[in-house]
């Protein structure tokens, strides 16, 4: 009987194993440190630099194609709140569509704005006038 006993428990043990492909049993992925994606005073266009981080981005992001993608607008505090929540939210929403237009499911990004962002340089800082991209979490 102890036998039969140490059997089962070996048997229901092994169906607990991950098998490959089952989708529910992967962990998550590690979310990587937040990638910033910098702007001009009152603007969401994107410059070249800009366009370059996010192809990088990507690309990493269709490396782990399970990961999320979490974008975060910001703005930097010259204007009005009203305008600053306004150009946070469009800053974040372009990333994203460039991100989608690099090859990510749309599916995958999540939108954040957080208005102003105080930086140590003060108002106008280039610091709050960015998106953070982060894949995973």
């Amino acid at each position: 009987m102890k036998r039969f006993l140490t059997i089962s428990l070996l048997a229901a043990l092994a169906g607990c194993a991950a098998v490959p492909g089952m989708d529910f049993l992967q962990r998550p992925v590690a979310p990587t440190p937040a990638t910033p994606v910098f702007f001009q005073p009152f603007s969401a266009a994107l410059d070249q630099p800009a366009l370059t981080t996010i192809s990088a981005l990507a690309q990493e992001a269709n490396n782990e194609p399970k990961a999320r993608i979490y974008v975060t607008g910001a703005a930097d505090g010259t204007g009005s709140s009203a305008a600053n929540k306004d150009i946070s939210k469009a800053r974040a929403q372009v990333v994203a569509d460039a991100l989608v237009s690099d090859g990510v499911a749309r599916g995958r990004i999540h939108l954040r704005s957080i208005g102003v962002v105080v930086s140590p340089s003060g108002p106008g800082a280039q610091a709050g006038r960015r998106a953070l991209v982060q894949i995973g979490g």
